[in-house]
């Protein structure tokens, strides 16, 4: 057994890179001050207490600022490692930039970019391993917005020892995008920008639990830049908190650090809500069929046992205890007790008002939320244990379908599983089915799943031996759950771990962004990045990128369970889907799911029905996407489902 194990963790070993030696090397920049021992040169002396800056006086060189590096031949390149000065002035530290890279000098393609956060700290930003000899780093803005300034101490580049071309039949990861904090938590929001943010600090959560404040981010994927934002209106750090988007798609962050408060995001401003009743951290909640916000569990923060179910109204704007939804029956048998044992439960809003427990105890469970709530066994999920911190997705609403992956008996310090399941949900309280199918290839805990389009999962990261903070057992090859086989199949490794702290969510163009991970301070398991999955979908055989199917209109943007939609294509199309918005955090996702819809066409106008139950078409923010007869998706329109 542990012979097979120790081959299972070989085979799991993450990004792995080295530093290149600079020697012989030559660096060209657009500006650096004369005079002054600021010269280009000193990016490449090894000596951290000189720097290069670029030019100051008599005049400021205007913004963007270069340094391209000449390696003097073809190296494997994987990562950029860019040093600030470290003379205790912060002029000229690198905020918004673009990584690039080149084989010739002359054609450039794009591998990194975001915002660095405004501080001394080295900055390592990972990629997807492609040849090159030319690399070139691009300041687009100063960091903390003090001039038109670069200023950085030393460069190194990264490298991987071989380099096999990916076959875009099993999916790209294309552009890493940096961030100015590690992003514990995320969400899609309608706009399409991903909302981000970490704790009290950018790159740490400990020391001060109760700050009342949060470091945000927000990433915008049409126009690659991403900005900063520190929260204190709300009173609430919001690490390790409860996550839903409500039925208007706003981000809904209940406990954590500060365990009794819930803030929302409209999009523009942080809104303080209702403290809940009960104290909460690491909970998970799910929004009902009538809007209405459940939560259950969370022992992290806020006391130690007792944390039975509560409901948001958002009519009222407040919160009712439910007692007769008690945690116990859903508790896992950790060896850490209860700290552990209530924590990210799997949740699904369904019908009238019900939501449905399918673990990660290997217990599940109804609850009705009615007067003062109720709780019914649902039975055990098959033979498959507790499963603390694997995922369950709802692929496919319409017919309740909802898959599980792995997890592990233990929140950590014990061999995770790469167990899958089908369970298939159907009238509330009713007992489910629940369908062992063939393991995933590897086994993950602290992974996340994400529902594309056309109703396969993508499974990414996670680590064969759960630990906190640890990259040591990280999976570094994701895998695809096909529901027409039941069956997984491996795709194109990832270039950075992504295992305790991190989170993947599907965007409104069909990609999927995997980030985050660690949030421990100057430790070395920090990411303060993700990076862009294309699917096999947005491509043709011969690796070219597909032609994608548009959506000229929609009838509505807003419509009310049962209604129809009618969509103006700009070619002909063979399938349509819904998929919720998601949010992740600790690798829970309770807000995504998928409803196919099959169309009656009139030319290239296409009517699609929404179903017309509220559990299972859920009230909340959606994407829309059309396929072709390739299974080439569109572009998403946003929807958002109104109970009436």
């Amino acid at each position: 057994m542990w012979t097979a194990f120790a081959a299972l963790l070989v085979a799991c070993i993450p990004f792995v890179a080295s530093q290149i030696d600079r020697t012989g090397w030559t660096v060209t920049v657009d500006s650096f001050q004369t005079g002054t021992g600021n010269e280009a040169t000193k990016l490449l002396d090894g000596n951290t207490g000189t720097f290069w800056h670029t030019q100051w006086m008599p005049n400021t060189a205007a913004l963007p600022h270069t340094v391209t590096l000449d390696m003097k031949k073809l190296y494997n390149v994987n990562g950029l490692t860019y040093l600030p000065r470290q003379d205790g002035n912060s002029n000229g530290n690198i905020g918004q930039h673009s990584i690039q890279i080149s084989t010739d000098g002359t054609t450039w393609t794009e591998t990194a970019k975001g915002t660095y956060l405004d501080d001394n700290s080295l900055k390592k930003t990972p990629f997807t391993t492609v040849p090159a000899r030319y690399i070139r780093l691009i300041a687009q803005t100063e960091a903390g917005n003090r001039g038109a300034w670069t200023s950085a101490a030393e460069i190194n580049v990264l490298a991987a020892a071989t380099y096999t071309k990916p076959p875009t039949n099993l999916g790209i990861w294309g552009t890493t995008i940096d961030f100015p904090i590690v992003p514990a938590a995320a969400a899609v929001l309608t706009n399409g920008k991903v909302l981000l943010w970490s704790s009290w600090k950018p790159l740490d959560f400990g020391g001060g639990g109760g700050s009342g404040k949060t470091e945000t981010a927000i990433y915008d994927p049409a126009t690659g830049t991403v900005s900063r934002r520190t929260v204190t209106e709300t009173q609430h750090d919001m690490f390790c908190p409860g996550l839903s988007l409500d039925a208007s798609g706003r981000p809904f962050v209940t406990g954590g650090n500060d365990a009794a408060k819930l803030s929302i995001y409209d999009g523009i401003s942080w809104i303080a809500g209702p403290n809940m009743k009960i104290q909460r951290g690491y909970q998970s909640s799910a929004t009902l069929s009538d809007g209405r916000i459940f939560t259950i569990g969370g022992s992290w923060s806020g006391g130690e046992g007792n944390k039975n179910g509560e409901v948001w109204s958002p009519g009222t704007n407040t919160w009712s205890l439910l007692p007769g939804c008690p945690v116990a029956p859903m508790l896992t048998a950790d060896t850490r007790g209860v700290y552990r044992s209530d924590n990210h439960a799997w949740l699904f809003g369904w019908k009238s008002g019900s939501v449905f427990q399918a673990g990660p105890s290997k217990a599940m469970n109804w609850y009705t939320t009615t007067s003062t709530g109720g709780q019914k066994t649902a039975g055990l999920r098959g033979t498959d244990p507790d499963a603390m911190n694997g995922n369950a997705i709802m692929y496919d609403a319409v017919n309740g379908k909802i898959l599980t992956v792995g997890g592990a008996p233990n929140y950590q310090d014990n061999p995770a599983t790469g167990n899958a399941r089908i369970i298939t949900i159907g009238a509330p309280g009713a007992v489910p089915s629940v369908a062992q199918i063939g393991n995933m290839a590897y086994a993950r805990a602290f992974h996340n799943s994400v529902v594309m389009p056309d109703g396969k999962v993508l499974v990414v990261g996670g680590e064969s031996y759960p630990v906190p903070f640890s990259d040591n057992t990280a999976t570094n090859i994701p895998e695809l759950f096909n529901p027409a086989t039941s069956s997984f199949t491996s795709v194109n490794p990832i270039s950075v771990p992504r295992t305790y702290h991190s989170w993947a969510l599907l965007l409104p163009d069909a990609t999927i962004i995997s980030g985050g991970g660690g949030l421990c301070g100057a430790c070395a398991t920090n990411h303060p990045n993700a990076q862009i999955y294309s699917p096999a979908y947005l491509f043709k055989a011969d690796g070219s990128k597909a032609a994608r199917p548009v959506i000229y209109s929609v009838s509505a943007t807003s419509v009310a369970v049962g209604s129809k939609i009618t969509v103006t294509m700009n070619r002909a199309v063979t399938t349509f889907s819904l998929v919720r918005f998601g949010s992740g955090t600790h690798s829970v996702n309770t807000d995504q799911r998928r409803i196919l819809l099959t169309p009656t066409a009139s030319g290239l106008t296409y009517t699609v029905t929404v179903p017309s139950d509220p559990g299972v078409a859920l009230v909340g923010s959606w994407m829309l996407f059309a396929m072709d007869a390739a299974g080439v998706p569109s572009v998403a329109k946003t929807i958002i489902i109104r109970a009436s």
